[in-house]
C-alpha cells in the first residue's frame, strides 16, 4: 500500500516532468527524490516514467496511476479539513436521547439553533427513559442525554435545565374538572384514587410527586401504576384517578384529560442535561452551550 507521501512525490514529478522542479517544489534535493520514485516503482512492480529520452515521460500506467494518486490526496485532504472540523466541533456526528416529555421547549429552540450553527454536524435523536439515557451514556451510545433528574451516576454530569411545576390531571367527568383556569388545593386530592408513575422509571420524578403531595398534608391512594407520563394521562382521562404532570406536559398534550392549576405553588426541575464527565467531546460542548444561553 502506497503512503500519502509517495503519491504527492509522484504527482509533483509527474505534473513537472522534471525531477529538479519538482524537488524544489516539494522543497527537498533532488537525489532523495529520484531515490523515492525508483523505490515506489519497485514497491508497484511497474514502470512509472519513461527516462531514456532527454525528456522525463509518463508511461501509460502512470498516467492511470496519477488519476489515482490525485484522488487519493484528495481524500487525505478531505479526511484532514474533516478532522480539523470534528475538533473545532464543526463536523461528525453528535446523538442525543431524549425523554418523551422533552420534545418540546426548549429543546426545539436549542435543536434548531444547533442546526444553524453546525450545518455539517449529522444529529441523531433517540428515544430513551432516565435509566437507559444514562445507561446509553456510560456505553458512549449517545452523547447528550435530555432526562428527568435522577442520582448521580459516577462518569456522569448531570446540569439542571427546564424548570417547570405540577398541575393537576383530572378525567373530563371529575366535579372539579369545570373550572379549568382556577387554581384549586392540592389537598382537596387527598382521598381520590391516583395514577401514579413507577419509581423505578425516574427515581427523583416519583419522590418529587411524593413531596408534593405530602407537603400538601396527605399520601396519596395510588391504585394504577404507569411507566411514562403519557401513560399516566391516559389512564387518568379514561377516568381511573387523577395524577400530577408538569405544566409543559400538559400544555403538549391536550383533553381529553383536564387540567387545573394548583395554589399550592410546586416547582421541580423537571428535565436535565446529562453527559459523560472529563472526556474532550466538542460537538457536546457547543450543544450544551446553546442550550444553556
Amino acid at each position: 500500500m502506497i503512503e500519502v507521501r509517495q503519491a504527492r512525490y509522484f504527482l509533483a514529478v509527474a505534473e513537472t516532468l522534471h525531477f529538479g522542479r519538482a524537488a524544489e517544489q516539494l522543497t527537498m534535493s533532488q537525489p532523495p527524490l529520484s531515490q523515492a520514485i525508483l523505490q515506489l516503482e519497485r514497491q508497484l512492480g511497474v514502470t512509472l516514467f519513461d527516462r531514456s529520452g532527454r525528456k522525463v515521460t509518463l508511461t501509460e500506467t502512470g498516467r492511470i496511476f496519477a488519476a489515482e494518486c490525485r484522488t487519493l490526496l484528495a481524500a487525505a485532504q478531505h479526511a484532514q479539513e474533516v478532522a480539523t472540523q470534528a475538533e473545532a466541533g464543526r463536523a461528525g456526528t453528535l446523538r442525543i436521547g431524549v425523554v418523551t416529555s422533552a420534545l418540546s421547549e426548549p429543546l426545539l429552540s436549542a435543536l434548531a439553533a444547533f442546526r444553524h450553527a453546525r450545518p455539517r454536524v449529522d444529529l441523531q435523536i433517540t428515544e430513551v427513559d432516565t435509566p437507559s439515557g444514562q445507561q446509553a451514556l456510560l456505553q458512549h451510545e449517545i452523547d447528550v442525554a435530555v432526562i428527568r433528574p435522577s442520582t448521580p451516576v459516577r462518569g456522569l454530569r448531570i446540569q439542571p435545565w427546564r424548570h417547570d411545576e405540577f398541575v393537576i390531571a383530572l378525567p373530563p367527568g371529575h366535579p372539579l374538572a369545570a373550572d379549568a383556569l382556577s387554581p384549586v388545593h392540592l389537598a382537596r386530592f387527598a382521598g381520590e384514587p391516583w395514577v401514579w408513575l413507577r419509581r423505578e422509571a425516574s427515581p427523583d420524578y416519583h419522590d418529587q410527586l411524593m413531596a408534593t403531595c405530602r407537603r400538601a398534608g396527605f399520601s396519596p391512594a395510588i391504585r394504577h401504576l404507569a411507566n411514562s407520563i403519557f401513560t399516566q394521562l391516559a389512564m387518568a382521562a379514561s377516568g381511573l384517578g387523577v395524577t400530577l404532570v408538569p405544566n409543559v406536559t400538559a400544555r403538549q398534550i391536550q383533553p381529553p384529560a383536564v387540567y387545573r392549576p394548583l395554589t399550592d405553588r410546586a416547582d421541580i426541575v423537571e428535565l436535565s442535561l446529562v453527559f459523560r464527565d472529563g472526556a474532550h467531546q466538542p460537538l457536546t460542548e457547543h450543544f450544551l452551550r446553546i442550550a444553556t444561553q
